[in-house]
């Protein structure tokens, strides 16, 4: 998986996102990861919608269009659960660790 910079308005403390381009890379995600390391997340490509089985922590999921601009961001998204959606619109997924409210 490739590591490139990134920045977004909503999520400023993000530095980098790993790229999840692939079938394979974007089925696993952050899948069995206990976190993500300060200032990084995870882009997810061609999707617009993610799960949370067998996750270990919460995320924040920054869903985007093709243009890289936000469409629905949903905060705080527990292990398991079963299904978020991020609209017609959306094309792609940021998602980073839960920060608090």
């Amino acid at each position: 998986m490739e590591t490139v910079p990134f920045s977004l308005p909503e999520a400023p403390e993000i530095r980098e996102v790993e790229v999840a381009r692939t079938f394979r890379e974007r089925a696993r995600g952050l899948i069995g990861r206990s976190g993500l390391p300060p200032g990084r997340g995870m882009l997810i490509e061609r999707c617009n919608a993610i799960h949370m089985f067998f996750m270990k922590f919460a995320i924040d999921a920054i869903f985007l269009d093709s243009r890289n601009r936000a469409v629905k961001t949903v905060r705080g998204i527990r292990p398991w659960t079963p299904f978020v959606w991020g609209g017609l619109r959306a094309s792609k997924v940021l998602e980073i660790q839960s920060r608090p409210l």
